[in-house]
């Protein structure tokens, strides 16, 4: 509050001054309106031609009040890293789909509309933070874009990818609703916004039978993570989780058949296929020439509307 007061206060005082010149100091044929549209630049640029057109998808990489959460202290995205965040999101999970699906058209028709990147982490009273967050299947937000290693892909998959496919998950059951006997097999063991101080660890959720802490949060949060958890993740992962869950295995071995049953019978998805080529794809990372704005010229679009 208080920078919004000291920045209140000097707009008050430059319209106190402007007030107080006289009318001679005006030139009334001019406008004292000054347009603040933006200028394109090459990324502009760039992901109209990989993300918008194909995708139909929007990337906000400046910082805008009317797409913030005003509840945190933010600060805007660097243009760099916003650029190679994009070309990781695009490569490990968009394309992990299209290659699984054969086309673009399935993640043009259900993957949200719009990627909001902020430099900052979203700070919490209790001293968490929250790097990334989705609303209503339309926007995904990833925050502390300014601190992230584009050579840190495992750090990054757990940061950012981890929650793009948990969200994209969503979608997909909210668009086909999932065998509703998956929410009985845990039933009344979910714990709603208490599941951080029930389960203080993963391993402790596990032989519960939940895959993470969050999935005991409720059916859908565990349906997702199951998903999220399973292809950005190895094999070696997934076998060690379930030497850890003990008898909490066999719940999970419940849960995750009614999983792979739905993405395989319902969207034609083999998640033991889609895990093997985001797993392929997280070691051909490391040599994606992230920072590439490159547009073949036999394709670059006329003209790119400004927003």
């Amino acid at each position: 509050m208080k920078l919004k007061y000291i920045y209140y206060a000097a707009c008050l005082a430059g319209a106190m001054a402007f007030a107080s010149c006289s009318d001679d100091d005006i030139d009334h044929s001019v406008s004292v309106i000054i347009d603040s549209g933006r200028v394109e630049n090459d990324f502009d640029r760039w992901l109209y031609h990989e993300l918008v057109l194909p995708y139909n998808i929007e990337v906000k990489y400046r910082y805008e009040d009317i797409e913030s959460d005003m509840d945190y202290q933010l600060v805007p995205a660097d243009y760099q890293k916003s650029i190679q965040l994009t070309h990781l999101m695009k490569f490990l999970c968009l394309e992990a789909y299209d290659e699984i699906t054969g086309s673009k058209d399935f993640m043009r028709s259900y993957f949200p509309k719009m990627i909001v990147m902020t430099g900052s982490a979203a700070w919490q009273n209790n001293g968490s933070k929250v790097l990334g967050q989705a609303e209503g299947g339309r926007k995904i937000t990833l925050f502390e874009v300014n601190e992230m290693d584009p050579t840190n892909i495992a750090l990054l998959t757990e940061q950012y990818f981890h929650t793009i496919h948990h969200e994209f998950a969503h979608i997909l059951h909210q668009t086909i609703p999932y065998d509703p006997s998956f929410d009985q097999i845990s039933g009344s063991m979910y714990r709603g916004d208490n599941c951080f101080d029930y389960y203080t660890t993963d391993a402790r959720a596990q032989q519960d039978g939940f895959i993470t802490r969050y999935s005991a949060t409720e059916g859908a949060e565990d349906f997702v993570e199951i998903i999220s958890m399973y292809v950005t993740n190895t094999p070696e992962y997934w076998d060690n989780v379930m030497a850890t869950a003990g008898d909490g295995a066999k719940i999970i071995e419940q849960k995750f058949n009614i999983v792979y049953n739905y993405m395989n019978d319902t969207w034609n998805i083999d998640l033991n296929t889609l895990r093997d080529i985001v797993q392929r794809r997280s070691v051909e990372a490391v040599d994606l020439d992230v920072d590439d704005l490159t547009i073949p010229s036999d394709e670059k679009p006329e003209e790119i509307p400004l927003s």
